[in-house]
């Protein structure tokens, strides 16, 4: 396959027990990066499967939009300023996932005179795509955000090549020189090769949990939970607690430092699985919304969301550290450590004090809550009583009247449930009570966003 080798095909697609990966799952990814006619700083999505990598892309890029940008009004952009916030972006990722900087970047882009060209898309796919760039030679200007329709799985492979740039700068121009690639025909599909190459196949394997199972599903077509982190982290782990745990003998990798934007899934919600803060507090307040079948985007521009890991915080993370099946407790032995690990005086007389007064009953177990008000008794959390908040999800068909719309609402983080201002009980609201139990949302529309 060109110079992709099967390694490579076999890790993003396994090998599926039809011999081929189904059209229809590999038609989903082939559109390219595709920013929304409607909203002008917002990635469109077709069909699902894509969103492992558009949402983390779309995170990445409103962090650019709304802290790296000086303009006003974050909402509009002229075509060129898409073009660099969204190469930008891509370098940005790519920079991350990089294992060592003395390998190189890969670039996976098409073979020379190989791009599809939109002669041969249908006239309503041509519809859907922004025009080409004036400044882009006429041979340039083919590829459309939707695959041409004989570029089937084979085709594709056989027509794309790799390149190496091995400085930073040389990687950001050469980016740049390809963004009418990346917004084409494939460009969603060659970033995530570029990406996978860049970070090395067998470093991947390394950090993946099941090196059987592939980065896309080949039933669903939908991306892993390691696809998902290998974008938001630079590292493809497959879980998505703080740091690595043992069990029977398997050392699981999780996340190992605080990423720029976060992760928040339902499923932690059902008690399917358990967020680390360092996915829950990310350095900018940007995270990425998981759902049973989708990934959208939940953002604000209050920063005091995200603000310096308090005591507090910090003895929560520490306590569950101690307490992996999210228990909300742990045996009374483990106290001294817990204590040790936070810097608190952890004398043996003063740790069996603290235990009598924590355990009363002697029941052999120690708390979070009394725990924490323990040593950790008022502080403030410095975040507001309300602040504007923003969901972006870029699938069409789940936005209403089919278009695109960020969804403005105001948030209310109390530190107790009140009666007097609950909300519904929405899939977003539940996902983000994962992270801020008492959390309220007021939506400006009337019906709240589609997680889905």
């Amino acid at each position: 396959m060109s110079e992709l080798n099967q390694e490579v095909v076999d890790l993003v697609w396994g090998r599926p027990s039809s011999g081929v990966v189904s059209a229809s799952i590999f038609r989903r990814w082939t559109q390219g990066f595709v920013f929304c006619e409607n909203e002008k700083t917002a990635l469109e999505q077709f069909e699902g499967g894509p969103c492992a990598v558009l949402a983390p892309v779309q995170a990445f890029l409103f962090k650019n939009i709304l802290f790296n940008r000086e303009s006003s009004n974050w909402r509009q952009m002229t075509e060129e300023e898409q073009k660099t916030v969204l190469c930008s972006t891509l370098s940005e990722i790519l920079e991350s996932a990089c294992s060592s900087p003395s390998t190189g970047f890969c670039l996976v882009t098409w073979a020379k005179g190989q791009s599809p060209h939109s002669s041969t898309q249908s006239q309503s796919q041509t519809q859907e795509v922004p025009a080409p760039e004036s400044s882009q030679p006429p041979q340039e200007q083919q590829p459309t955000a939707l695959a041409a329709e004989d570029l089937g799985f084979e085709r594709f492979h056989s027509v794309v090549h790799k390149r190496t740039v091995m400085s930073v700068s040389g990687l950001r121009e050469e980016v740049l020189s390809l963004c009418h690639t990346w917004r084409g025909c494939c460009g969603v599909l060659l970033f995530l090769y570029s990406v996978i190459l860049t970070k090395g196949i067998e470093n991947i394997r390394n950090e993946i949990q099941d090196t059987m199972a592939p980065l896309i599903d080949p039933v669903h077509g939908h991306g892993s939970q390691s696809l998902v982190n290998l974008f938001v982290t630079g590292h493809a782990v497959s879980n998505v607690w703080d740091g690595d745990r043992e069990c029977s003998g398997m050392i699981l990798h999780g996340i190992h430092k605080q990423a720029s934007v976060g992760f928040l899934t339902l499923m932690e919600s059902l008690r399917y699985c358990k967020v680390g803060a360092f996915l829950k507090s990310p350095k900018f307040p940007i995270w990425i919304l998981g759902s049973e079948t989708h990934l959208s985007v939940f953002f604000t521009k209050e920063m005091s969301l995200v603000g310096p890991e308090s005591p507090s915080e910090q003895a929560r993370r520490v306590f569950h550290s101690f307490d992996p099946e999210d228990n909300g407790f742990i045996p009374d032995s483990l106290l001294e450590d817990v204590m040790k690990a936070l810097d608190l005086v952890s004398e043996p007389e003063y740790v069996s004090l603290v235990k009598s007064k924590l355990d009363p009953e002697s029941l052999g177990i120690i708390l979070l809550g009394p725990f924490l008000l323990e040593f950790f008794p008022d502080q403030d959390s410095g975040i507001p009583d309300s602040f504007p908040i923003y969901h972006c999800n870029g699938l069409k068909q789940s936005n209403h009247n089919e278009r695109v719309e960020y969804v403005e609402g105001t948030a209310l983080v109390l530190g107790f449930e009140d009666p007097m201002v609950r909300t519904d009980d929405t899939p977003v609201k539940r996902c983000l009570q994962t992270r801020w139990p008492y959390i309220e949302l007021l939506w400006s529309t009337d019906r709240s966003p589609s997680l889905n």
